[in-house]
């Protein structure tokens, strides 16, 4: 059996049992698995093993699980309703300002927790009444959760890029300076659009009564120590750890015991917080770890093979693609499969294949892998919101006000596609985008 069989026979028996309804990791690590005993008989079992094994030495993976859990601990302490309050007084008066004030909420707790899933759900939960009960346009306002949610996995500290950089042999530091400028980015495209939206039509977004923002200035500002907060605890975590001052396992658990002591300080700690808070962070952690575990033995035997060598021979020397056009394949690839698959099972499935093959491509600039994973995560965010199958519209369709319909919020994204798109495609032009600022600062 030639290689290419080989891989084309994994990777369709892989997404067979995924059409199945069987988990992730469970049919990625059985593909993995029941091909090396067929291949090399019971002497093989060795080669997944020992691929999965290293991930119990690889020491960011501790980082996850307390990433994790300072997302749900900001998230169960109110600190994001108390960010909302504040942005509702100060962009109460401009034409579309509540929802611009959601985008900025939804950049503060991405850069708090870096999940999309605890974005949605604040935005779904607070942001979404609070508009529908002001007469906002709800297809607009929808999407603007939704897009704005997405971001949680491309501003750092994002969970995503710690996954790619542990399948990708990666650091996670890079990736995470490399995702700032394009979350910026996006986050901008989505205000420009509301803006423009409400200037174009105003009763898409009425301005917030004065009745309910006045207050003395004296208020206005004791409103503003909602941002203290978050601003202390990105600083503490991240700004130590660019600075140099802290390791990427040591960021994390300042990270999580400052979540936690700002939970304490706002009188909401309690045990049955933190028993809740605990159990919602081992079930994610353990998925993500399986996952990975299961990624990296498909991943040996998949390189074992030569399934790789022979497909960059096909498509570099058979087919005579350049590199820019496998790239755009890749980034197709990645669109059609985000219609079905969710961010983690994209990446487990194709990381075997495509990251050793960005590796071997001449793009001419240096860090293409960095590169690469911002790619990859911006289009997990169209995944996320992409029909039929995008995580984020069921979530926000479990979430969301009753007079939000389905196709409400399938009408509601197709804007925000388009600029994360147009994103993409920028990034793609002008490297130095993503690659910018994590080479400053290496440097």
């Amino acid at each position: 059996m030639s290689p290419e069989l080989i891989a084309l026979t994994m990777f369709g028996t892989t997404m067979v049992l995924l059409l199945t309804g069987q988990r992730v990791f469970g049919a990625i690590g059985c593909v993995g698995a029941g091909m090396v005993l067929m291949l090399y008989g019971t002497g093989g079992v060795e080669i997944p093993f020992s691929a999965a094994f290293k991930l119990f030495n690889w020491f960011p993976m501790l980082t996850l699980p307390l990433f994790i859990y300072m997302g749900y601990v900001l998230s169960e302490a109110g600190i994001a309703e108390d960010l909302y309050k504040m942005l509702h007084v100060w962009f109460g008066r401009v034409g579309g300002g509540l929802a611009i004030g959601t985008i900025f909420l939804m950049v503060i707790i991405s850069a708090m927790n870096g999940l999309s899933v605890a974005g949605m759900a604040i935005g779904a939960t607070i942001a979404l009444p609070e508009m529908l009960r002001r007469g906002y346009d709800k297809v607009l306002i929808t999407g603007v959760v939704q897009g704005g949610s997405s971001l949680g996995i491309l501003v750092p500290p994002s969970v995503v890029m710690v996954l790619f950089g542990m399948i990708a042999r990666q650091p996670v530091s890079q990736l995470w300076l490399a995702g700032v400028f394009p979350g910026l980015l996006m986050a901008t495209f989505f205000v420009i659009y509301v803006i423009i939206r409400t200037r174009i039509n105003p009763d898409l977004a009425p301005v917030v009564s004065d009745e309910e923002l006045n207050m003395p200035l004296r208020e206005k500002l004791k409103l503003l120590r909602a941002g203290i907060i978050p601003f202390l605890i990105f600083f503490a975590m991240t700004g130590l750890f660019i600075m140099g001052i802290t390791s990427l396992v040591e960021s994390s658990a300042v990270g999580a015991t400052a979540a936690t002591l700002a939970a304490i300080a706002k009188g909401r700690f309690s045990l049955r917080m933190i028993h809740d808070t605990a159990r919602k962070t081992l079930g994610v952690s353990c998925m993500f770890l399986w996952l990975i575990l299961a990624a990296l033995a498909f991943g040996a035997v998949f390189d074992g093979i030569g399934a790789v060598r022979a497909i960059e021979s096909l498509f570099i020397t058979r087919w005579e693609l350049t590199p820019w056009q496998v790239i755009i394949m890749m980034q197709l690839s990645f669109i059609v499969m985000g219609m079905f698959l969710d961010d983690t099972a994209m990446l487990v499935i194709v990381a075997p294949l495509y990251v050793p093959l960005v590796k071997t491509l001449d793009l001419g600039f240096d860090n293409q892998l960095i590169w690469f994973g911002v790619l990859y995560t911006m289009t997990c965010q169209i995944a996320y919101i992409t029909p039929p199958f995008g995580y984020n519209l069921f979530l926000m369709r479990s979430m969301a006000p009753k007079d939000i319909t389905l196709p409400d919020i399938y009408r509601s994204i197709w804007p925000f596609v388009l600029m994360m798109t147009f994103t993409i495609v920028l990034v793609m032009l002008f490297p130095q985008i993503a690659l910018w600022l994590p080479e400053a600062v290496r440097n």
